[in-house]
């Protein structure tokens, strides 16, 4: 393909309602992919879209429309206000089919029951009686789903779920198994509705997602209130929020003071208090107070749509258990379809059994040989887990990344903002003789009044806390990178910051006060050493606690990654908990300490925030970042988003992971062992065509769905 020709294609979605199952987007996906100009197709039967990345110049829109409906389904193009729904899964006009093939089955059942044999015609190896005519309308009926899908399907020679159905039903209908033929064009006609039921749970929690931001939203304009439609706000617009409203898009307030409820976005227990130049994301719940927010970027480009957008997306990677199936799937259809054949060959041919009993029991295999349920059975509880830890302020970029981490057993954290708040404070103030504490912090706030570093606000605020004034003629101020700062208070050289800012003080901490593991400055009057300040930054409250349910998660190792200096990070590590520390470590020095890690223990996890953690986190099996909401950097690097700063959402995403694996196997296992019970069971004549349907596919389907629904039950 042409450089000219990669470069110049466009993405366009369709919408295509009964593309429900994984099986029929790669069958849509192999077609489209044969065709010039068609660059990439990827399909979600979640959502129920299709995009097609295509040269239009080479291949129009309306081919590609008209290819799908050759498959044998309905394609729309998605317009700008937003995805077309499908129609409701009991409602549509599939499910009245299966109402009607139900029906005309019911009929015929009770006029068997009730002995009526008036003959209707002969057919050439059964006659058709009243019940047996209502039967055969049954299965046509209920058929009317599939056939044309599967003669579709023949002609491509695609042995897909409907050609195998449509086979097994007529194949019925031509031996005189009319009960059979109807109860399997039913029975399959419901387990379709089932598998679409349970394809529309799991899109549920999607659409739950997109619920939580509001449809309108009060704006001011031009002096007064006006309430729109939340889609067209726009940057800058002030927006009214009142108690008990969602906020409508990203933004900042700019008066008023409330607490937001933020457990839709970041899965914070406890309402936060926003007052002016606090940020606030769509979705949020105002508990309190009224506030006016100026909207930072327009609704569908807000953290919540950016969490969306990545839900839906996050099918589309592969797990290991997702592709062994369909590597599975891709033999097990073929070998049981060829098995049937044989099935229907040999015993009459060679040991001169039964036609009519062998063609029944062969029909019986090409409808176990349909591999739905199986297909299905990884997908659904991927996307039910990763909706559930999106619920719940955990955004998982893949189901691959959430059955990645069970692998992990080696977590590696960065120090400042991941286990500590990232805010230093004054954690005590050693004098020098003469010299009060008050002093000290006055002069030292005051030379730091205009610097922006951290420490110099910490410094400001516990002066600011013990109600200190700073009286002081300001002059001359300078930062010195990496040292501190210098400036004139009232004429006289003063600053704030390592030894060797004055180095004519030979002024060096005391041991003691090196010992505590804090960041130290010294305050300088001239060359006079007037006091040394111990700076903390404090350890989350809840991260001890959170690395110990790490370890009952099954981690088995936790390391601390940091560039601070051995002491501080030791004291902070020994407050936490953790079982190795690496200190002093530049950016490229993380990478190599995670590729050491995992030489030496196995699959890494590494969890920083996002932006400055990149290169770590990128060299990790999975990264995670903490504190996520609003950021898009963080969002874009990570394979996974803690969106708030609570550390639960850490064990709680292990936790999640390993039960996850769990479902994922027993839906597997469940799957694959029924199916070989029902092809071993056919063969012996203990497996019929309706045991088939109901156990195999309608059953199978429906356990794997329900047992992927438990996901939504693990809690943080």
């Amino acid at each position: 393909m042409s450089e000219i020709q990669a470069t110049s294609a466009i993405p366009v979605r369709l919408r295509i309602p009964d593309m429900d199952c994984p099986g029929c987007v790669a069958k849509i996906q192999r077609h489209l992919d044969k065709i010039d100009g068609v660059e990439a197709v990827h399909g979600s039967p979640i959502a129920r879209t299709l995009t097609v990345e295509l040269n239009p110049d080479l291949v129009p829109l309306r081919r590609i429309e008209e290819e799908v409906r050759r498959l044998g389904y309905v394609a729309r193009t998605l317009d700008g206000d937003g995805p077309e729904e499908p129609p409701a899964t009991w409602r549509g006009g599939h499910a009245r089919i299966a109402y009607a093939s139900a029906g005309l089955f019911a009929i015929g059942l009770l006029l068997s029951f009730a002995g009526v044999d008036t003959r209707v015609a002969s057919l050439p190896l059964h006659d058709l009686l009243v019940p047996d005519l209502l039967f055969v309308a049954s299965a046509l009926v209920g058929g009317w789903n599939f056939f044309p899908k599967g003669v579709r399907a023949a002609r491509v020679l695609a042995l897909d779920m409907n050609f195998l159905m449509t086979v097994a039903i007529l194949g019925a209908v031509l031996i005189g198994e009319y009960t059979e033929a109807a109860a399997i064009a039913f029975l399959f006609a419901m387990a379709e509705l089932l598998e679409s039921y349970s394809v529309d749970r799991a899109r549920a929690s999607v659409e739950a997602l997109m619920e939580l931001a509001p449809e309108t939203a009060v704006v001011i304009r031009e002096g007064t209130e006006r309430r729109v439609a939340a889609g067209d706000l726009m940057a800058g617009d002030i927006v009214v929020i009142r108690p008990g409203e969602r906020v409508p898009a990203d933004g900042e307030v700019v008066d008023g003071a409330t607490a937001l409820d933020q457990s839709p976005i970041t899965g914070e227990s406890m309402p936060v208090d926003k007052t002016v130049g606090d940020p606030v994301f769509a979705g949020s719940i105002n508990r309190e107070g009224a506030i006016q927010v100026r909207v930072g970027r327009p609704s569908d480009e807000s953290t919540l749509a950016r969490i969306v957008q990545l839900v839906e997306e996050a099918e589309a990677g592969r797990t290991r258990s997702e592709r062994f199936v369909e590597r599975f799937a891709r033999w097990y259809t073929p070998a049981v379809t060829v098995s049937a054949i044989l099935i229907v060959i040999v015993p009459p041919l060679f040991f001169g059994e039964p036609l009519t009993t062998w063609i029944l029991r062969g029909l019986t295999l090409l409808v176990i040989a349909c591999p739905c349920a199986l297909v299905i059975s990884t997908p659904v509880a991927v996307v039910s887990g990763v909706t559930a830890a999106a619920r719940r302020g955990v955004l998982v970029k893949g189901g691959i990344h959430l059955e990645a981490l069970g692998d992990v057993r080696v977590v590696a954290l960065d120090k400042t903002g991941t286990l500590t708040f990232g805010h230093p404070v004054v954690d005590s103030v050693r004098v020098v003789d003469g010299v009060s504490e008050e002093e000290a912090l006055a002069r030292a706030a005051a030379v730091e009044a205009r610097s922006e570093h951290p420490l110099a606000r910490a410094i400001r605020e516990a002066a600011d806390a013990r109600g200190i004034r700073r009286d002081f003629t300001l002059t001359g101020f300078a930062s010195v990178p990496g040292k501190g700062a210098r400036a004139s208070l009232d004429g006289e050289e003063h600053a704030v910051g390592l030894p060797e800012l004055v180095p004519e003080a030979c002024a060096s901490p005391p041991a003691d006060v090196l010992a505590d593991g804090g960041t130290i400055v010294g305050v300088f009057r001239g060359r006079r050493l007037l006091a040394w300040i111990s700076l903390t930054d404090r350890p989350r409250a809840l991260a001890a606690e959170a690395l110990a349910r790490l370890r009952r998660s099954g981690v088995e190792r936790v390391v601390m990654l940091t560039g601070d200096r051995p002491e501080t990070a030791r004291s902070v590590g020994l407050a936490i908990g953790v079982d190795e520390i690496r200190s002093s470590l530049l950016p490229e020095d993380k990478v190599d300490a995670v590729r050491d890690l995992e030489r030496r223990h196995g699959p890494v996890a590494m969890v920083g925030d996002g932006v400055n953690d990149a290169p770590a986190l990128a060299a990790a099996r999975v990264g995670i970042a903490m504190g996520a909401a609003g950021s898009d950097a963080a969002l874009e690097v990570a394979d996974i988003a803690l969106m708030g700063d609570d550390l639960s959402g850490l064990p709680y995403l292990f936790e999640l992971s390993e039960r996850a694996r769990t479902v994922i196997r027993q839906n597997v296992a469940a799957a694959i062992l029924v199916k070989a019970v029902l092809v071993v069971g056919v063969p012996l004549g203990v497996v019929s065509l309706i045991t088939a349907v109901v156990v195999g596919d309608m059953g199978v389907s429906l356990a794997v769905t329900l047992n992927a629904l438990r996901l939504g039950k693990v809690t943080r």
